[in-house]
């Protein structure tokens, strides 16, 4: 089942004629269903959109596979680390605030929580388990969690950590660091902590402070961490690839509520709504009147802060959970304050110093600043990076820019 919409932005900088190019085999549109039939995916919402408004969107497929209940404009995924550009905006209004200080040690603001005493993994046997600790020579700040130089990890992107099992002895609280904090990029826990930090100073839950400073001021309504009963109907059922290329819904799905907030993931949102939040960013921290952040600290997060570090192609540890991170331009990415930093440019899609993440259920956004073009993609599907997935997303990716480049 399909249900599209095509978007004409009377007057704007990118009014398309997409009502008659749809039925066109090769129409963009077309394109995404066949990626369904295909089962590339069980159902994709996408949507893109300049800084005027929304250019493009549609729904492809199914939310449930069971049920075949199909996709809507309005229904819900998961967004899990899409919630961390959310937290980095809060964190960023913080430090506009001079509440909080990108090089300040992150146990200023965390008293008592271990970051005050790290360790690093100096050697780790991965046949016998066997690992040497030595203390951390820096103390993690406020930059460092922004920007994945923490020596934080995930079980998924990194074997030591996996298979690390903690002696009684420890001392560490909150686990070994990769490596020194500062020195290297790894995915991992930082924004988690992150948002503590914003808890922590603003005296309010994550849940709060977003809703007030952030999504009931971008008029984002069906964003939240605990989905209220009135529209849980409207959830996309998480699924999973198996081996032979197949998708099935998963047994167990993921709480709508009862659980802890965290700043590095979590979130429930729609296409519409997360469009919105990464068209302020495009606007320069401001949309329809709303000032969410100074344009200074917007342009402040698209920059390079990790250094001469480059974002390495990360192996994934758990498959299951992760294919590898095959997306990112190995060593030559950046990482700036709660974003991917694309360093080369691609023939018919984003520009270099284009901005982008995603979340572990396969749903991916982008921002262009030089094109002024963004877009979000959610489909809801382990494990991460599938490459049929990723397939999806250049497909639709191409297909906008395709769609501007046409409308000039």
């Amino acid at each position: 089942m399909k249900r599209r919409e095509f978007i004409t932005l009377l007057g704007g900088a990118a009014a398309f004629p997409m009502i008659a190019r749809a039925q066109q085999p090769n129409s963009l549109d077309s394109e995404l269903q066949r990626a369904v039939e295909r089962k590339d995916a069980a159902g994709v919402v996408v949507m893109a959109a300049n800084r005027k408004g929304v250019i493009y969107q549609g729904a492809f497929g199914v939310a449930d596979i069971g049920a075949a209940r199909p996709l809507k404009m309005d229904s819900l995924f998961r967004i899990a680390s899409m919630t961390k550009a959310v937290t980095s905006t809060a964190a960023m209004q913080l430090i506009e605030q001079g509440r909080l200080k990108l090089d300040e040690v992150v146990w200023r603001y965390l008293p008592a929580s271990g970051f005050e005493y790290l360790n690093v993994i100096e050697s780790f046997d991965s046949a016998t388990g066997d690992y040497r600790l030595r203390p951390a020579s820096k103390f993690v700040t406020v930059q460092h969690l922004f920007t994945h130089t923490s020596g934080f990890g995930y079980p998924f992107t990194s074997a030591i950590l996996r298979d690390y099992k903690p002696r009684p002895a420890d001392k560490d609280r909150l686990g070994p660091l990769l490596f020194e904090p500062g020195t290297r990029w790894h995915y991992g826990t930082s924004v988690d902590w992150l948002g503590r930090i914003v808890e922590k100073v603003s005296g309010l839950s994550l849940e709060d402070y977003f809703h007030q400073r952030i999504f009931a001021p971008l008029g984002m309504t069906d964003t939240f961490y605990f989905v209220p009963k009135d529209k849980e109907a409207r959830l996309v059922t998480v699924n999973h690839r198996r081996p032979d290329g197949s998708l099935v819904k998963d047994a167990v799905q993921p709480p709508t509520s009862g659980f802890t907030p965290v700043g590095g993931g979590g979130l429930t949102s729609t296409a519409a709504d997360y469009i919105r939040f990464t068209r302020m960013f495009l606007n320069g921290g401001e949309l329809d009147g709303a000032r969410i952040l100074s344009a200074q600290s917007v342009a402040a997060m698209g920059q390079n802060h990790i250094g001469a570090i480059g974002v390495p192609a990360l192996k994934s540890a758990l498959p299951d959970r992760s294919e590898d991170f095959s997306f990112i331009a190995d060593g030559r990415d950046k990482w700036g304050l709660g974003f991917l930093i694309t360093a080369d440019a691609v023939a018919g899609k984003r520009t270099a110093g284009s901005l982008s993440w995603g979340g572990i259920n396969n749903t991916y956004y982008w921002l262009d600043p030089a094109r002024g073009i963004t877009g979000v993609i959610m489909m809801q599907f382990l494990p991460f990076a599938d490459k049929r997935a990723l397939g999806v997303y250049d497909t639709f990716e191409r297909g906008v820019y395709r769609m501007v480049e046409a409308s000039r």
